[in-house]
């Protein structure tokens, strides 16, 4: 049974095996995933995909696949109805404790169901009122309006309150340039994980692969081999600018702190703090407290240059703050002092710049970007910053 939805998976680069194929379809069997296409969409994952980070190649492989009976499935709102939900919000103060009441108490499917009763009912534009589909009202669809609950149709998000959104494409493929959630984050760091063996280590573990190839070669006689025990050696060193425009991208530093100490990936770990550029000195917090300072020129003697380093920061400043000599060395000179003690270094941004080249709000961006590889805290830039830093020069 769709058998050539199992071959496109494997042509995408999906190790779907046949055991897990087989699994999928005795679940067909019994009955289960065949309430519609999300409850399949759901089963196929949770069968098939071993892993998060294949999320997105499934997803797309899914929308590939089935794409004539999701767009068969997704019918679209009438035009005249969204026509006439977009518009400015009506904002009346018409809140009825009573409507609201009798809404919270309406099961989800009934409200689908006088939904679509409106579908086929209205006929003209209503706003402010508790029953047909408008703005500003009382009633369970619509947008902008005072109702608890219900579905919204067109319009923003406003309460934040609405179970449902009318028209949302619920098969959307993901996107690869959206900035990064605190779950694919952490999934992100995996790829820093690097073992690789000592050379001055003992040949004590037994090589299971190479022991099986030896014996094979040797007509079947048991031919041991050891190799040497494989050992995380990761050692992270993470910059973060603290402060200022940075102020902004509070809770993303925050996401970034807690993946990276909650991540078991590394040998070692060490987290400092400055403010736009790395100057004289650095923090061990972010409230960048006289008496947390570091001498940089301490961090560089501490560290070898097997260290990773990422620098998170926006890049955004006085483009006076990388040249100018006030401290004897200018921000530019310590960044590029970094540079040449560090082997594998990256600066990732919260965002993408948005000033046009050339302009004076970007001009320290691109001083930043033309010393070290710069890249945007997305699931694709990071997945190209990481291979950077793994990547022996």
């Amino acid at each position: 049974m769709f058998t050539p939805f199992f071959t496109l998976l494997r042509a995408r680069g999906l190790s779907v095996s046949l055991n897990e194929w087989f699994t999928l379809n005795e679940a067909l069997d019994r009955g289960l995933g065949c309430a519609g296409l999300s409850d399949f969409y759901f089963l196929c994952r949770s069968v098939l995909i071993k892993s998060e980070t294949d999320y997105s190649a499934y997803h797309r492989a899914f929308l590939e696949y089935f794409w004539e009976v999701i767009e068969a499935s997704e019918q679209p709102l009438p035009d005249n109805l969204l026509r006439w939900l977009d518009r400015p919000s009506v904002n009346l103060d018409n809140f009825d404790p009573e409507a609201a009441k009798k809404l919270l108490r309406t099961e989800l499917d009934e409200i689908r169901r006088m939904f679509e009763e409106r579908l086929r009912e209205q006929h003209e534009e209503h706003n402010g009122g508790n029953y047909w589909i408008g703005t500003g009202g009382m009633s369970g669809f619509g947008n902008a309006g005072n109702s608890p609950t219900g579905i919204r149709v067109g319009g923003r998000s406003v309460h934040r309150r609405a179970f449902e959104v009318a028209g949302e494409r619920q098969f959307e493929d993901f996107r690869q340039d959206t900035v990064i959630t605190p779950r694919q984050l952490q999934l992100a760091l995996r790829k820093l994980r690097q073992f690789s063996a000592k050379d001055d280590a003992p040949k004590d573990e037994l090589d299971l692969d190479a022991t099986i190839d030896e014996t094979c070669d040797n007509a079947g006689h048991l031919k041991i081999v050891y190799r040497r025990p494989r050992k995380n050696t990761v050692r992270l060193l993470l910059l973060m600018d603290s402060g200022g425009s940075m102020d902004e991208h509070r809770e993303l530093c925050a996401q970034l702190f807690t993946a990276v100490r909650q991540s078991n990936h590394f040998k070692d770990l060490r987290i400092y703090y400055f403010h736009n550029y790395i100057g004289r000195y650095l923090y061990t917090t972010p409230e960048l407290r006289y008496y947390d300072r570091v001498e940089s020129d301490k961090v560089l003697a501490e560290l070898d240059q097997r260290y990773k380093t990422i620098i998170f920061g926006d890049g955004e400043m006085s483009p006076y703050e990388l040249t100018d000599h006030y401290y004897g060395m200018s921000g530019l000179e310590r960044l590029r002092l970094f540079k040449n003690h560090f082997s594998h270094l990256v600066w990732i941004t919260p965002t993408e710049m948005t000033y046009r080249k050339g302009s004076w709000y970007r001009a320290s961006y691109d001083m930043i970007s033309e010393e070290v590889p710069m890249y945007v805290m997305t699931i694709s830039d990071l997945e190209r910053a990481f291979k950077h830093l793994m990547v022996n020069r």
